[in-house]
């Protein structure tokens, strides 16, 4: 009688990591704190400015003199009529403040997005073409840096009178160097790697080049530079108002709130406290999202 065979286990088969596919995007982001911190704070200041005309419990403009300088809620002489108290003039600081969230935002986004086109195209092409068109933008980069910023802005906006608009393209046209600079370098890199030979040697457009093969590996330099942009942007604002010659009254800009406080720091100190921490808040935000965002795009964290 013929033995049987022995019995074998089945082969046991290895199966790769990448069979199971990346993590899911949400488990990336929520295990990037920095992304996860600084972005739910930055959305949820967001979320607040979008929602300002329907959340706000007055009118940001209406004063009642009856009302000047009431504490915030937790004080004793408090009231949740006006949960953030009211400022000299008896209006609500609440409003204000989430109203005044809204103007910080478009100036520096608007600012980071003025400087950005300017200065990354400058960059592209200086870092692209290296040679006399380098030259020429190295150069234009050394002109600004020679000028201060916070200087030649506050002459600018002496002259022009201080708006809104006038800070915000006065500022634009004023924190392009970061980005040429950067970008420069982050071109000069990619450049000399292999699938931008391929598609020169492919023959496609030098404009078809810088904007599909080198533009999407410099965004993530890009994102951060836009950040700390933003957020140096929203600061300078802050300060050309607080000197009278930014955002002028009466607009709730926080800046100009500070301004408005400063004669009764000792006796009403949350009148200045409550803009200048959401301030802090909101550039603590920014320049925290923006740092985990660029760690999140980079090659290591997409794999």
């Amino acid at each position: 009688m013929a033995s049987l065979p022995p019995v074998t286990s089945p082969p046991t088969l290895e199966v790769s990591p990448a069979f199971y596919g990346r993590r899911p995007l949400w488990r990336r982001v929520l295990a990037n704190r920095a992304l996860s911190v600084g972005g739910g704070l930055l959305l949820l200041i967001i979320l607040l400015a979008l929602l300002a005309p329907w959340i706000s419990p007055h009118d940001p403009y209406t004063q009642d003199l009856a009302y000047r300088n009431v504490p915030p809620f937790w004080y004793d002489k408090g009231t949740w009529l006006h949960p953030l108290g009211t400022d000299q003039l008896g209006r609500d600081y609440l409003s204000r403040m989430l109203f005044g969230a809204r103007i910080s935002l478009t100036i520096g986004a608007s600012v980071a997005l003025i400087s950005g086109l300017i200065g990354t195209s400058m960059g592209l092409l200086a870092g692209y073409f290296g040679g006399k068109t380098d030259m020429a933008v190295s150069f234009l980069v050394t002109t600004r840096l020679a000028m201060p910023v916070i200087l030649v802005a506050l002459a600018t906006v002496a002259i022009l009178g201080g708006s809104l608009g006038v800070v915000i393209v006065v500022l634009g046209l004023l924190k392009w160097d970061r980005f040429a600079v950067v970008m420069r370098g982050a071109t000069q890199q990619v450049r000399t790697q292999e699938y931008v030979a391929a598609a020169q040697a492919a023959g496609a457009s030098t404009l078809r080049i810088i904007m599909t093969e080198v533009l999407p590996n410099v965004i993530p330099h890009l994102i951060v530079i836009a950040t700390l942009e933003a957020a140096s942007a929203i600061l300078l604002e802050a300060a050309l108002s607080f000197l009278g010659l930014g955002v002028q009254p009466p607009l709730p800009s926080w800046g100009l709130m500070i301004s408005e406080a400063k004669a009764y720091m000792f006796f009403s100190f949350w009148l200045i406290a409550i803009p200048g921490t959401a301030l802090a808040v909101l550039i603590f935000a920014i320049n925290l999202a923006g740092d985990g965002l660029h760690h999140f795009l980079t090659p290591e964290e997409r794999a």
